[in-house]
């Protein structure tokens, strides 16, 4: 099976952790092990990942500059997925033996110049902040800034991705086996101009869409998103929440879920599974226990049939 594995943020960089390189590179560590485990039973690996707190950790070191010397965030994103490509590139060759060939793209991905999400900022970048500081910070950056749980974060632009320009490159790659990491922070987010040449913007991909758009272009069999809890509940936060194993695409899309948590993720597996494709929710400790159906959640207009 060709299987898009796509790894929150939370699950590189945990809340509240600090935002080193020896922090990162421990929870990459124990992500490698976990994802090692899909190629050692013989699928064929794409990595996705996300890049919240990275992305905002270089725009706040670039808040040291002038303002019109600052890096906007289609190059900050290049820099992530450079930074956590590196990381994760590294340890999955280490955790394999280098018995496979592991390769990091950085991926552009195209954005509607138009998308109304320019007009309203909703992607959750950077530390968090308690509610005062969170605004002081606002107003002398000018940002947007917003409540995430129970602290606040400063939030940007999330344009829909509608196309992957680098897919040649990707194929080329698979096609000699290679493991791929690409679309890192949901990819650098461009658009293509009158004369057809393309041109980075500021905003921030969801990644577990571009994952899923990713997932679609390139035939994959599934799609795995990845993060720290360990299913999709129904009633998440009550007393009454339980775990959904099984999922058609109408009934995730009638679920009520957190929008800056589980709701992307339920909403990608859903444009992936109304495709014809199969996708996966849960831990990324859990991910081959995903994929063979016995943890998280399964999102498939089909009955389940194991891999």
């Amino acid at each position: 099976m060709l299987v898009v594995a796509a790894v929150g943020g939370n699950a590189l960089l945990q809340r509240g952790q600090p935002l080193t390189a020896e922090a990162q590179r421990a929870n990459v560590r124990t992500a490698a092990e976990a994802l090692a485990q899909i190629v050692r039973a013989g699928h064929q690996l794409i990595v996705t990942h996300g890049n919240g707190p990275q992305v905002g950790l270089l725009a706040l070191q670039g808040a040291a500059y002038k303002p019109d010397e600052a890096y906007p965030l289609d190059v900050l994103g290049a820099e992530t997925e450079g930074m956590i490509g590196y990381l994760i590139e590294q340890e999955l060759e280490n955790t394999l033996g280098h018995d496979h060939a592991v390769a990091t793209l950085l991926t552009q991905v195209i954005v509607d110049p138009n998308d109304p999400a320019f007009q309203t900022p909703t992607k959750f970048v950077g530390p968090v902040y308690s509610k005062e500081e969170a605004e002081a910070r606002g107003k002398s950056a000018g940002w947007a800034i917003a409540q995430d749980g129970d602290h606040w974060r400063r939030v940007v632009p999330s344009p829909a991705p509608i196309e992957i320009p680098d897919m040649r490159v990707l194929r080329l790659l698979l096609d000699q086996e290679v493991i791929v990491i690409c679309a890192g922070g949901g990819g650098i987010p461009v658009v293509r101009r009158p004369d057809g040449s393309m041109i980075g913007v500021e905003a921030v991909i969801d990644k577990d869409a571009a994952s899923a758009l990713l997932a679609a272009d390139i035939g994959a069999d599934a799609l795995l998103l990845l993060t720290d809890v360990d299913a999709v509940y129904r009633d998440f936060g009550s007393d009454a929440a339980t775990p959904i194993n099984l999922l058609t695409p109408g009934e995730g899309r009638a679920l009520s879920m957190p929008e800056g948590s589980m709701g992307p993720k339920v909403s990608a597996a859903c444009s992936f599974a109304e495709l014809g494709g199969d996708a996966g929710i849960g831990r990324l400790a859990d991910a081959l226990a995903i994929l063979e159906g016995s943890a998280g959640t399964w999102v498939s207009q089909r009955d389940r049939v194991e891999p």
